[in-house]
């Protein structure tokens, strides 16, 4: 019997497809790798724990949660975690807790919907890291992500505020991604890609040294960006050897289409209720 490496189960996504489950605009997704559980982000109202209970997930198993970036469609579903699960520690960057906005004319924060302290007493032992870090035996959270593409870049609606000044647009120096290495080659987990879906996979061959890119799963947000950034983007990904693309949540359903069309079996969907197992050979 073939040996599974790697096991994956979305948990939440703004589509469902699962009887009994709930659909939400964010993305949580549960990822067992080497016997290890990691939660990758926890969606916007909690629905991973109604939605793991039907997929017959029980979370508190999960090891460790890995936060990709400060926006409340990713994180708004901690407090309902940590209540479950307990004490964990918690994977994210410094300013995790930045004040993410959108709409400039009349801003509105859309950033996590709860302090650090609140958090914490709920048993969130956060450790914060500007530098890669792996965290398990082939997996790494991927620190602060060099921007070095001049095609990438985050929509002009989106801003912070720092000490009353406004940052426009968003630096999001919080976007992180997941890195696991596995037999095949690398398998890339994707919060939302503010930092550039290039930049990142570009970034995971230098952290780990592995240039093999096997698979790669979550939010691109290919959605709201530009012509030339969708079509670089795009070619860029014709030119890995990926066994499995699994883009959701932010990239948009005219870009998933055009994906599937592209890469037809090795793309999926990835709606919450999804679980996808990888062997060896």
């Amino acid at each position: 019997m073939k040996d599974a490496f790697l096991k994956l189960a979305v948990l939440s996504e703004n589509t469902v497809a699962m009887p009994g489950g709930i659909g939400e605009w964010g993305l949580s997704i549960l990822i067992e790798v080497n016997g290890r559980k990691i939660l990758f982000d926890t969606g916007e109202r909690g629905n991973l724990l109604g939605n793991s209970r039907v997929m017959g997930i029980d979370l508190k198993a999960v090891e460790a949660l890995v936060l990709s970036h400060g926006h409340y469609d990713h994180t708004g579903g901690i407090k309902s975690f940590l209540q479950y699960r307990g004490e964990l520690p918690v994977y994210a960057h410094p300013d995790l807790f930045a004040y993410h906005c959108h709409t400039p004319d009349k801003p509105q924060y859309i950033g996590i919907p709860y302090s650090k302290e609140e958090l914490e007493i709920l048993g969130a032992k956060f450790v914060f890291s500007r530098e890669p870090l792996e965290i398990s035996p082939g997996v790494f959270i991927s620190g602060e992500v060099p921007r070095k593409t001049a095609f990438e870049r985050v929509g002009e609606s989106l801003f912070c505020l720092e000490n009353g000044r406004r940052i426009s647009p968003d630096p999001f120096h919080d976007d992180m991604s997941l890195f696991c290495v596995t037999p095949e080659g690398l398998f890339i987990v994707l919060g939302c890609a503010h930092a550039g879906l290039v930049n990142i996979v570009e970034h995971a061959r230098e952290v780990t040294g592995e240039s093999r890119v096997f698979g790669i799963i979550g939010g691109t947000h290919l959605g709201p960006a530009s012509l030339e950034q969708q079509e670089s983007t795009i070619n860029y990904l014709k030119e890995l050897d990926l066994r499995f693309l699994g883009a959701n949540h932010c990239t948009g359903l005219a870009v998933i289409s055009r994906l599937a069309s592209i890469f037809g079996p090795r793309f999926r969907f990835c709606p919450a209720g999804g679980s996808y197992i990888f062997q060896t050979g």
